[in-house]
């Protein structure tokens, strides 16, 4: 059968076929990469750590494309980079590149020319340069001072030709070098979130402490208060709940419309303590407020509030938190049918 008469069936099953050979060899280059790895990554670390500029990264055609990306996960992550286009630094932008900086240049055949005037300058003024190459005796190479050397993988393209397996290799030698920085680093989540504040990323890492409400928006009661006075404070508040304090300030229980309509009956003559039910759930300040959205959205007993509760600032609760908070603030992960609970 030609290729004209080929089914799309067919044609889908071939395309598939193609996709699973591309995935699976670009795989087995990394995983053959992994095995090699030598001391030059970890010299490539001591020099980016020990870098009191920026991490600056350059890169021709594909190569550049890969740069960038790298130059972009490096300043997201805690280790200020940014890319400079080869062609671009010859024209004036080797001004960019001082000797407080680290240069790190990618080039799969390592001889690429365009890279000629940044290797240069680096040498003119000893500027740290770090390259990466397949290829040990080019020129990026044989300048650098510390040589991150990539597999001579054969590229996944039908004619061997198109950069594949090459740039992923490249790709992820980049994203190892960011994540190791990371952990020398001890780049935390919160540091994260600054660096990401927009977005589904930032929403993801806000915490309790942003979005909660405090002070006097509690809604608060002590436990021989009357349920009169516990009625006006949940109707003041609005959180729909009513949380029950001991002498001491410590949280006890909490009242809401279910504990209501399981007390009807004499419910005025009541006091706080009897009506609440006891060890209401809780979540620390610092926790994300994604954790609290998951704490509010338990299957068996979802509920719109919590309190928030900081041992080391005492037993009384710091905060309260509603569903909507982490709603407005774009955190996702809320199910249906939240409500009450009680």
């Amino acid at each position: 059968m030609t290729q004209a008469q080929t089914s799309p069936a067919q044609a889908r099953e071939k395309d598939m076929e193609i996709g699973r050979r591309v995935l699976r060899l670009e795989a087995e280059a990394l995983a053959g990469f992994a095995d090699t790895l030598g001391e030059s990554f970890a010299d490539a670390i001591e020099l980016m750590l020990a870098c009191e500029g920026r991490i600056v990264v350059s890169g021709m055609g594909k190569s550049g494309h890969v740069g960038r990306k790298i130059a972009a996960t490096l300043a997201s992550t805690g280790t200020p980079s940014f890319f400079l286009h080869p062609a671009e630094a010859s024209h004036g932008d080797l001004g960019m590149l001082t000797r407080a900086d680290v240069a790190l240049v990618l080039s799969n055949s390592g001889g690429t020319p365009e890279l000629a005037d940044v290797i240069a300058h680096c040498k003119r003024f000893a500027i740290p340069l770090i390259g990466m190459a397949s290829r040990p005796e080019s020129p990026l190479l044989s300048q650098s001072d510390v040589a991150l050397l990539l597999p001579r993988a054969p590229e996944a393209c039908s004619v061997g030709l198109a950069p594949t397996t090459s740039t992923t290799l490249a790709l992820a030698l980049g994203d190892a070098l960011a994540v190791a920085l990371m952990e020398r680093r001890d780049f935390t989540a919160e540091r994260f979130r600054v660096f990401h504040p927009g977005g589904k990323l930032g929403a993801q890492l806000i915490k309790v402490r942003d979005v909660m409400h405090a002070g006097e928006e509690m809604p608060l009661v002590d436990e021989d208060a009357s349920m009169r006075d516990v009625l006006l404070e949940i109707s003041q508040k609005g959180f729909g709940i009513a949380g029950v304090t001991r002498s001491d300030g410590a949280l006890v229980g909490a009242i809401t419309d279910g504990d209501l309509r399981r007390n009807m009956d004499g419910l005025l003559e009541r006091r706080a303590g009897e009506v609440c039910s006891r060890d209401p759930r809780t979540i620390r300040p610092d926790a994300l407020a994604s954790e609290a959205l998951a704490l509010m959205n338990r299957r068996e007993r979802p509920v719109l509030c919590i309190f928030v509760a900081d041992p080391a600032r005492g037993p009384a609760p710091v905060g309260i938190i509603h569903v909507h908070d982490c709603l407005r603030a774009g955190v996702d992960g809320a199910g249906p049918g939240a409500g009450t609970g009680g």
